[in-house]
């Protein structure tokens, strides 16, 4: 006898996640700028390691357009949002590799590495950040865990205010794994992006030519 009802039921509230998911950021975006000692309780930690975000941030955009040279290193899904954070640097004529790639050279003193990891911990991150920070470059971590040893190391460290991507109580987000914290990895890349654009007086006609043509 034919099957009558369908094997599984019909998926529905995709936008509605996607409303969830835009909220989240905006809520995330509205933690770094609280005044100190205006947030809700629930909050005040963030607050209080968030109260210099904006000049965390202005500084993490000083220190990538003056580099002689840029790493960029994050495992999984952080990693690939600061994937497209290096095009946009490229895109702006800066010289951008990314960690692991077989053509990326040596760190030195003069260049910078940019590094996300929610935890703070993961093994080849801290490992990357303690070689540049031994050979003197300059650190610059986006991280969630303050007294993580990441952010130990950074000489800049922009905590965001998302949950771990153990922390499966929902009470930051709903999201699953660390969602919301790579989310504002790229969102946040594209901020520094777009305000070194935006002072750089370079239209977008003269960023083209550097788009990759080999694709």
């Amino acid at each position: 006898m034919a099957r009558t009802e369908p094997l599984h039921p019909p998926v529905a509230g995709v936008l509605s996640s996607l409303q969830t998911i835009l909220a989240e950021n905006t809520a995330l975006a509205a933690r770094l700028t609280t005044p100190a000692g205006t947030a809700d309780t629930a909050d005040t930690a963030d607050t209080a390691a968030n109260s210099d975000a904006a000049a965390n941030l202005d500084a993490v955009a000083d220190s990538l357009r003056t580099a002689d040279r840029i790493f960029v290193l994050g495992a999984g899904r952080s990693g690939l949002a600061l994937k497209m954070t290096a095009m946009r640097l490229m895109h702006l004529g800066l010289r951008v590799h990314v960690v692991g790639d077989v053509t990326t050279p040596a760190i030195t003193a003069t260049d910078v590495l940019l590094a996300a990891s929610g935890s703070g911990s993961t093994a080849g991150i801290v490992r990357a950040a303690e070689t540049a920070h031994e050979v003197g470059a300059t650190v610059l971590a986006l991280t969630t865990a303050a007294s993580s040893p990441l952010a130990g190391l950074a000489d800049v460290t922009v905590l965001v205010p998302a949950a771990e991507k153990q922390d499966h109580g929902g009470t930051r987000s709903e999201q699953y794994s660390g969602g919301l914290f790579e989310q504002a990895v790229l969102l946040l890349g594209d901020a520094v992006f777009h305000t070194l654009w935006q002072a750089s007086g370079i239209s977008a006609a003269e960023l083209w030519p550097r788009h990759a043509n080999l694709e």
